[in-house]
């Protein structure tokens, strides 16, 4: 009886995918020093306030998040070159379903944004780490950590209620989804990608072409959207509790704001209830047109199609209802 055939891909030649990448960092370098310079070059050359307002967007996303990108690229390259994949069968615990609210949790240890998030949950798949645990991790690492909590703090003076259910919402909705993840997820649609390279500056020069890219492409749908979107028409809504938050979640997703910065986004909302304030700050870290790119070109447009509208919808009723409760 014959072996059954083997269910991994056969390696790439390296001569046709490993040279040309070598150089492909720096073009992406190049790309945004370029992009740098045509705001502040030909930006002000431009007559049209709204090509100057979709450069400013543009640049301020690619060059707010680049550095938390870089900053995930280089703990995902260091989890896949120093850290062995016995290591993490010893650091969570051997059942799923409870390593994936494990996981959730140590999200609240590590500072950066949702940009960041994305490379470092691939090298913890890559690594061994159950997929469900990795992708609570993913969406609460960006919603809960100390900076991000520090900064809601400081845009709501005097509301600490704000900071508590910021933090349980975004928890909760990063459990949830890894335990339905792990009950009704199906391997073939979430692509984990094996390790390129057995050395930090390799893994890192790699991740960084490949998620570099769909920055840019998030960062140009976000800027688009948000030169085209009216803000009348947020006005017109904030009266209606439900269309409220359903709207300033969407809006969340459009606007596409570093973690980091987007409580104060939210608190300059003062037409809008608490509840629809809260569904901004718990939507935008796990559901944002980057992080759409940045998922689907990491684990696979199949995997995105199903796991961003999930995200989405527990994240906006999660809200609702802390809110609600707390607010």
């Amino acid at each position: 009886m014959s072996a059954p055939p083997s269910l991994e891909a056969p390696p790439a030649p390296a001569d046709r995918t490993e040279r040309p990448r070598i150089a492909m960092p720096w073009l992406l370098l190049a790309v945004v020093l370029l992009l740098l310079a045509g705001r502040f070059l030909i930006g002000p050359q431009s007559a049209s306030p709204a090509v100057q307002t979709w450069a400013t967007i543009f640049v301020a996303i690619c060059v707010q998040a680049l550095p938390f990108l870089v900053f995930g690229v280089a703990i995902s390259a260091a989890i896949s070159a120093f850290v062995p994949a016995s290591f993490w069968t010893r650091a969570l615990p051997k059942k799923p379903a409870v390593a994936v609210p494990v996981a959730g949790l140590a999200g609240a240890v590590l500072p950066g944004c949702e940009c960041a998030s994305v490379p470092v949950a691939s090298g913890l798949m890559s690594r061994g780490v159950a997929p469900a645990a990795a992708l609570a991790f993913l969406l609460s690492s960006p919603a809960i950590n100390p900076i991000v909590l520090v900064a809601t703090a400081v845009a709501f003076p005097g509301q600490p209620l704000m900071v508590v259910a910021r933090f349980g919402a975004s928890l909760l909705v990063a459990v949830t989804v890894g335990w339905l993840w792990l009950r009704f997820g199906r391997a073939d649609l979430l692509t984990i990608r094996k390790p390129h390279h057995d050395s930090f500056v390799g893994a890192m020069r790699h991740d960084l072409l490949h998620a570099g890219g769909f920055l840019i492409v998030g960062g140009v749908a976000a800027a688009t959207l948000n030169v085209v979107v009216p803000r009348e028409w947020l006005t017109t809504v904030a009266d209606v509790p439900w269309l409220a938050i359903l709207v300033l979640a969407l809006l969340a997703v459009l606007l596409s704001i570093c973690s980091e910065a987007d409580a104060f986004v939210a608190a300059s909302l003062t037409a809008f209830s608490p509840t629809a304030k809260l569904a901004f700050m718990v939507v935008g870290p796990m559901v944002d047109l980057k992080l759409i790119a940045l998922q689907a070109g990491t684990f696979g447009r199949a995997f995105a199609i199903r796991f961003v509208p999930l995200t989405f919808v527990l994240a906006v009723a999660v809200s609702a209802v802390v809110g609600g409760i707390l607010l």
